[in-house]
């Protein structure tokens, strides 16, 4: 846990959501279960594994004794809030550590707010992991008004939020889950956005029609689970998104394809991609956060971008 420890003592006061140690890299040995992130004002450690309670009360010690020195005032709004989430099988647990956790819970990133939740579920409202993702988003309409997006497993909608701040026209959201664009929606009214996203509470494969007629699409952002029973499995479903991406795009336009199992490498997305929408150019794949390095590439989220020729 030296590691962890390491990362505590050295952190500074987070202000943006953000990782701050990622343990499930494989580059710290013996802290591969475990992850430390900041949603501001409070931080949530993960642990894969469940932890005792000697361990716990390390890292309590450690947080607070880094908070002490990080906010010495010891203000209301600065005192030391964590949360413990443990996903261990047939253990799972959330647990308020310390502190408290603000209801509506609003996170910012790069200028943007959102909402998230990290005492209920594993999701916890915004993918810190897919920051640079939605950094390329934004400067991808930089310059380049009007253009139309669809979002697919749009999920709470952070592309959409990202790109119509950047000057998107129109941002179509697509997921099954109506409590997750809820969400969403919220997450555009805090960013004082009040037009051109629309949000569609369907099934993916049971609505290109909906999807179709809305297009074509300038910007194509796909970001599935890699393994939702019953809704998506990424070796089997992926395929078939892929196959409609030549059909819903401009000339010129881009698709970001999005990937994060270790189970499939990037060569899973390009072999399939050369032979389902041979139309479609690899461009390039965009860098993960550097806090979230890897022992292997190939292990981590990946988020390949192609465009159609003009």
């Amino acid at each position: 846990m030296h590691a962890l420890l390491n990362a505590i003592a050295t952190m500074d006061l987070p202000t943006d959501a953000r990782r701050i140690f990622h343990g499930r890299g494989g580059l710290f040995p013996g802290c591969e279960h475990l992850s430390l992130d900041a949603y501001p004002p409070v931080l949530v450690l993960t642990s894969f594994e469940p932890l005792e309670a000697e361990a716990l009360a390390t890292v309590a010690e450690a947080l607070a004794q880094r908070w002490a020195q990080l906010a010495p005032e010891k203000t209301c709004e600065k005192e030391l809030s964590w949360v413990y989430q443990c996903r261990a099988e047939g253990q799972a647990e959330t647990r308020l550590m310390s502190g408290s956790v603000p209801e509506p819970h609003l996170v910012s990133e790069a200028g943007s707010l959102y909402q998230v939740h990290v005492l209920k579920g594993q999701n916890h409202g915004l993918f810190l992991d897919m920051a640079e993702g939605r950094r390329w988003v934004s400067e991808y309409f930089a310059g380049r008004p009007g253009l139309r997006v669809l979002n697919l497993f749009a999920y709470t909608c952070a592309f959409s939020v990202v790109a119509l701040r950047s000057g998107a026209h129109q941002v179509v959201n697509v997921d099954m889950s109506a409590g997750a664009l809820s969400i969403g929606r919220k997450n555009h009214q805090l960013n004082g956005l009040t037009q051109g996203a629309s949000f569609l509470a369907h099934d993916i494969f049971n609505s290109w029609g909906k999807i179709t007629r809305s297009g074509p699409y300038d910007l194509i952002v796909l970001d599935p689970p890699s393994y939702q029973k019953g809704s998506f499995v990424a070796s089997k479903d992926y395929a078939r998104l892929m196959r409609r991406l030549p059909g819903l795009l401009e000339p010129g336009g881009h698709a970001m394809l999005c990937l994060n199992t270790p189970k499939l490498d990037t060569a899973f997305l390009q072999e399939q991609m050369r032979e389902l929408a041979p139309e479609l150019r690899f461009v390039a794949r965009v860098a993960n956060p550097a806090v979230f390095a890897d022992v292997s590439e190939e292990r981590s989220l990946k988020v390949l971008v192609y465009k159609a020729a003009d």
